[in-house]
């Protein structure tokens, strides 16, 4: 039987919200504090321990601007901005002008940057990078409870575990939130002169995995693309929803990639018939784009090729296959050395075995120079992937969603309009309230046997279609979501973003006619296809629907 809940309303006032306390939303805590603004953070977790950053992290992405070419604020601008990325060279440049800073802090909160014997930072190159950018940390399980302390100290109000549901805006402007408290299922309407979104980068649980666990994945099990389906249900521009889709590889069984610092270290991908096979896919073989190494590696595998697959690493250094292990290994994941152990994995003696990960999507929320979406007051700070990126483009957001606020000044907060108000309450806790329906654990099942089925590394017009339809008629069923307690209708509401996510990235599919830019491949359009070198898909909402229209997308690029 259900608990008889009381949904107290609460309501917060503050000149900078940031909508989520993971890495992203802690740069944006930081920079819109040191300004002066009232700041105030929210998530459903704590902030300690919120995000992908509170697993831990094994590096941190940086160019240090020595003399080697590729080591340089150009040599970045170039690699992000490529191939209608919907990045802006000044994106980027205020990224790398961030860094630094960054740097100094970790180490100041006594986070060990591994260096070389001649004081220089021990760096790998990332997937596709023309240089080692990669500074590997050796202590990254500790990151996140050492930076939350941080930002307490600063007079930053937290506001742990509450679940944002919806952004509150006048039809022009976003300016606010609301959610609901996971622990003691109070109700919460955020008030808000700026809005910084923090949710992070990557929508898991999407698709299944080896494990049966789909929260034994890849990226943080947490984020359900809220990030880009909370914007754009408030009327901001997605961008690249279609492309937006990625795996990796995966030690067997075990959620966690590591793969950056694997690849980037010299490890090579061997097949079953103990062939190394990457060099058919691009010429950087295992240290090209990531979603290259997936997809080279599922096509070994629908060729026979495998399972099984392994990285190979005996053949580096000792003591760098010890550093890989020992050191990179469990900053990443804290299980990591537990699960070697089950498993015998041993990178002095043996190739470890791994498969491809589960699928995550994504979507970049459009934002122009100063980090703004195409609703006023909505700032972006989940642009980037990596710690890196995300600390530094939350802070870039959080600069800039400070000095907005402070135009605002002294304007009244305002009030939202009511009724919609009460009625993403009664929508939020209704699940608590019904007798009968689906626990959310059996309406995701199906959301991820879909998306496995027809959405998988290989696609066509006829399937896609197929699990657009099949995605509705389970949306036919959200309103028979039922939890029997909080953890439950946090669960559900997870599950609710993650349908959306699936409809808007499975519909942007449909309008790409081509191959080769993303995990998937399209056995009807098997080939790259020039057309969309400089085109970049925009999604905005119109009339409930999803509309669909390309954006030329040609920024000038610095020469190397």
């Amino acid at each position: 039987m259900t608990e008889d809940f009381e949904h107290e309303e609460i309501i917060h006032e503050t000149d900078v919200l940031i909508l989520g306390s993971g890495a992203a939303g802690c740069g944006a805590a930081m920079a819109a504090a040191e300004q002066g603004m009232r700041t105030m953070m929210v998530d459903r977790g704590l902030l300690e321990s919120s995000g992908s950053l509170g697993g831990g992290n094994d590096h941190f992405l940086a160019v240090m601007h020595t003399d080697e070419k590729t080591d340089s604020e150009n040599a970045i601008v170039r690699t992000f901005c490529s191939d209608a990325s919907g990045y802006r060279p000044s994106h980027i440049r205020e990224w790398v002008s961030i860094m630094p800073r960054m740097i100094h802090l970790l180490e100041k909160l006594g986070i060990e940057l591994i260096r070389n014997p001649d004081g220089t930072y021990y760096r790998t190159t990332g997937f596709g990078h023309p240089g080692a950018w990669f500074i590997n940390i050796k202590n990254g399980q500790f990151i996140k409870r050492r930076l939350g302390r941080h930002i307490r100290q600063m007079g930053v109000d937290v506001v742990d575990h509450v679940m944002i549901t919806r952004l509150i805006s006048d039809g022009d402007r976003v300016t606010g939130a609301m959610g609901f408290h996971v622990l003691d299922g109070s109700f919460h309407i955020f008030r808000a002169r700026a809005v910084v979104l923090a949710f992070g980068y990557s929508t898991g649980r999407v698709s299944t995995n080896s494990t049966g666990n789909p929260y034994n994945i890849q990226h943080y099990p947490y984020n359900t693309g809220s990030q880009y389906v909370l914007p754009y249900q408030a009327g901001a521009a997605v961008l690249g929803l279609d492309v937006r889709q990625a795996a990796s590889l995966c030690p067997k069984s075990f959620g966690c990639p590591g793969m950056n610092g694997i690849a980037g270290s010299g490890s090579k991908a061997i097949n079953a018939h103990g062939e190394k096979y990457m060099h058919k896919y691009h010429p950087m073989e295992e240290q090209g784009p990531r979603h290259l190494l997936s997809m080279g590696t599922h096509i070994e595998l629908t060729e026979g090729s495998g399972p099984p697959f392994y990285m190979d690493m005996r053949h580096l250094e000792p003591s760098l296959r010890r550093h890989l292990q020992y050191n990179l290994m469990p900053g990443d994941k804290s299980t990591w050395l537990e699960y070697c152990a089950q498993r015998g994995v041993d990178f002095e003696h043996h190739p470890m075995e791994v498969e491809i990960s589960d699928l995550d999507f994504s979507g970049l929320v459009q934002a122009d120079d100063e980090f703004s979406s195409t609703m006023p007051g909505l700032f972006v700070g989940s642009m980037f992937g990596f710690f890196s990126g995300a600390i530094c483009c939350g802070f870039a957001a959080g600069r800039h969603a400070a000095h907005y606020a402070a135009q605002h000044a002294g304007e009244p907060f305002p009030a939202g309009d009511d009724q919609k108000l009460r009625e993403e309450k009664a929508r939020v806790f209704r699940p608590l309230h019904r007798e009968n329906g689906l626990y959310f654990r059996k309406f995701e099942d199906a959301i991820r046997q879909v998306m496995s089925y027809y959405m998988g590394f290989v696609r066509n017009e006829e399937g896609i279609r197929l699990a657009v339809r099949r995605l509705e008629y389970i949306e036919e069923h959200a309103a028979s979501i039922r939890a029997g307690n909080l953890h439950e209708l946090t669960s559900a509401n997870e599950s609710l973003h993650l349908l959306q996510a699936c409809l808007l990235n499975t519909k942007a599919t449909l309008e790409r006619k081509e191959s080769g830019r993303s995990a998937y491949r399209r056995s009807d359009y098997p080939e790259q296809d020039s057309w969309y070198d400089d085109k970049i898909l925009v999604t905005r909402q119109k009339n409930g629907r999803p509309e669909f229209s390309w954006l030329t997308w040609n920024p000038d690029l610095p020469a190397i």
